[in-house]
């Protein structure tokens, strides 16, 4: 379990509050996903996860132990996929994998066996021996995946896992990840990509201006929002209204003149209407 107590991070230099006394719980075993627009905390959260930044106040629980720089027992438990890319190019999937397990001391055999399970569960095993200049985006990702599962981690930390992949790489690192989820491994997500949490995750936390927003079940999020949606395109730009059903849907818009689009409502909807900025919610 991740406790997240009253977290705050203030940068003296700037007077900038990037996190302003955020608290959640995430349980074992969850899916949980992070969102809220640029410059809204969830980089910083991510950072005091694993110990990059320090909070300046609160503290952060794991398995209601407090995490801190000092405790490498807390730490193993955690791994992180930071969204640029930090494999060595000049390296093979083989070495990539041997470095790491020998960075955190685990042992020959295990390093042998666990490489061969992972890459085979990522289906990389073809390309083993090809340096990661050659690997496509996807593969990278992938490899990265490996790399963070090799130290058997409880928590998966990931920060954008699918930016700058093409849609059917994306579909397959949903699908490992949905793989892992079930296999009891706790992921907590941070994506631009709303459709990817909304696939995803079973909570999700909107942050804004470095507080929690909302906190809930995507299908709680827009079951509040209103199911249905009607999109009424005026002028240059769109206006969206969202309703509990079809028949107050329809009947709001039988008396627009302006084009519309009758839907259904998305967690992006909420995003937008919550936290966003772009689409005008009527």
């Amino acid at each position: 379990m991740i406790e997240i107590c009253h977290v705050s991070k203030r940068y003296p230099q700037s007077g900038t509050n990037a996190l302003d006394d955020v608290s959640l719980t995430i349980e074992s075993g969850a899916f949980f996903g992070l969102l809220g627009p640029n410059g809204a905390g969830k980089t910083t959260l991510i950072s005091i996860l694993s110990t990059l930044l320090l909070p300046s106040a609160g503290e952060i629980r794991i398995d209601g132990e407090t995490l801190g720089r000092r405790r490498g027992d807390i730490k193993r438990k955690l791994a992180l996929i930071t969204q640029h890319n930090s494999l060595r190019s000049d390296m093979t999937l083989d070495q990539i994998m041997e470095l790491q397990g020998r960075l955190y001391g685990i042992p020959q055999e295990r390093i042998l066996r666990r490489r061969e399970e992972l890459l085979a569960f990522c289906a990389l095993t073809g390309h083993r021996n090809k340096t990661v200049r050659r690997l496509s985006g996807g593969m990278k990702r992938k490899l990265m995946l490996c790399r963070a599962l090799l130290t058997d981690p409880e928590i998966l930390i990931l920060d954008e896992p699918t930016i700058g992949l093409d849609p059917a790489s994306r579909r397959q690192m949903w699908d490992l990840l949905r793989t892992l989820n079930r296999q009891g491994l706790t992921i907590l997500l941070t994506t631009h990509y709303i459709e990817e949490a909304e696939s995803l995750c079973q909570r999700v936390a909107l942050i804004d201006q470095g507080r929690v927003a909302r906190l809930d079940t995507p299908e709680n999020l827009i079951r509040l929002l209103g199911p249905v949606a009607v999109d009424v395109f005026a002028g240059d730009h769109t206006q969206s209204a969202f309703f509990p059903d079809k028949e107050a849907a329809l009947a709001y818009a039988g008396g627009r003149s302006e084009p519309i689009l009758l839907r259904r409502t998305t967690l992006e909807d909420v995003f937008l209407t919550q936290v966003g900025r772009g689409l005008e919610a009527v």
